[in-house]
């Protein structure tokens, strides 16, 4: 069992202020020609230039949540988005994969480092672009004990894709293709209504393209989007259940987020109000066969860990890598998942899933929303590839 709680030690971990860029649509939407590294370097800079107060000479480490670090996301991102964000050359940084919960790990990580006294200021940065990485280029080597498609024994498929271990879930969990695209058309009904309102324009900074124009808000939510046109959507994995379309899974994108980690009496020191504080964390692992259920027992630990439960969440963000997996994770824990606590503001099958990025963006997203709705407790959730689930209690302070 793997939990983490603020109440461990006395020193206590709160967050001052989140940011994130607009996300792009992989391949074709605004950040194609944007370095992932630079638009880590931009989302840091910007996050700072706002705190102000002095708070980058206080700096004890840069922590880069990246799902895969690699490419232009390699050679130890965190340290190059660092420097590439002018901080002091003596400014440590260092970079963490949990794939798609790297960035909560990053925050979790600086958690345990406040907690045992470590340091007492810490700059998360969450970064993907998959536009430039991945996919077809610098792509992970296989090990055949892991992979039964290669020759000889294997004793786990860990590298499953992720659309067969979606459809798993539907089916152990019993979703239906109605259930997935009706929670697909509720996501893109919120996210559009958030967009449109203006509720997130606190937790976005525009990123300035390289043809001069400015790029200000995420490309994912599709107007229009109706159950029937959604239902129309081919079957991604017609063979294998046939409940997968494109319409109730996220995308792949680009994007990039930053979160600045404090220790309690180090804020107070330099006169910055904390907007949340981290109360505990958890991590678990499944069979990766059946890696969208990981946020189950994330969850329960979560809650264990704080002594909390759901009915004192006032908001609850449960990544959407797939409907089927959010549908299951949803009721396993509890919760209607049309209840409007749930990711009010739509969530990656509308905004987009840029990996290394989400983690921190539901925090963002949380700590947005509890504010926003005069909240008190928020839960933050992913599944994680591999076939694991992480899970943060945030409140409000």
């Amino acid at each position: 069992m793997s939990t983490t709680s603020s109440s461990a030690s006395g020193a206590q971990a709160v967050i001052i202020d989140a940011v994130r860029t607009p996300i792009g649509r992989a391949g074709k939407g605004s950040l194609v020609e944007v370095r992932p590294d630079d638009l880590g370097a931009f989302i840091l800079r910007s996050l700072l230039d706002r705190v102000g107060g002095g708070v980058e000479t206080s700096l004890d480490e840069v922590i880069c949540g990246c799902g895969f670090p690699w490419g232009e996301q390699g050679y130890n991102v965190g340290r190059t988005i660092a420097l590439l964000a002018r901080l002091e050359k003596d400014v440590p940084a260092f970079t963490i994969t949990r794939l798609c919960a790297s960035s909560l790990q990053a925050i979790r990580s600086a958690q345990h480092a406040i907690q045992v006294g470590e340091g007492a200021s810490y700059a998360i940065v969450g970064v993907e672009s998959c536009s430039r990485v991945g996919r077809d280029r610098h792509l992970a080597e296989h090990n055949p004990l892991l992979d039964p498609h290669m020759p000889g024994p294997t004793f786990a498929d860990i590298y499953l894709p992720m659309i067969e271990t979606a459809e798993n879930v539907a089916s152990k969990y019993g979703v239906s293709r109605r259930e997935m695209d009706l929670f697909a058309l509720q996501s893109q009904q919120r996210a559009l209504a958030a967009r449109d309102s203006g509720v997130l324009e606190n937790e976005i900074v525009p990123v300035p393209l390289p043809n001069g124009s400015l790029f200000t808000r995420d490309e994912g939510p599709r107007p229009g989007t109706t159950l029937e046109t959604l239902s129309a959507l081919p079957a991604l994995l017609p063979d294998a259940g046939g409940r997968l379309t494109a319409g109730n899974s996220c995308a792949l994108n680009d994007g990039a987020v930053s979160v600045l980690v404090m220790a309690r009496d180090r804020a107070d020191e330099l006169g910055l109000s904390p907007r949340a504080r981290i109360v505990a964390s958890g991590v678990a692992a499944v069979d990766p066969a059946n890696m969208g259920v990981g946020p189950i027992e994330a969850v329960s630990r979560a809650f264990t860990s704080s002594g909390l439960a759901l009915s004192d969440m006032d908001t609850v963000e449960i990544n959407e890598a797939f409907a089927s997996q959010v549908v299951a994770v949803a009721r396993e824990i509890g919760l209607d998942p049309a209840d409007e606590r749930l990711n009010p503001h739509g969530g990656a099958i509308a905004i987009g899933h840029p990996f290394g990025m989400s983690g921190a963006r539901l925090v963002t997203a949380a700590i947005n929303a509890l504010e926003q709705r005069d909240g008190h407790f928020g839960l933050v959730t992913l599944c994680v590839g591999g076939g694991q689930g992480q899970a943060m209690i945030l409140e409000r302070v």
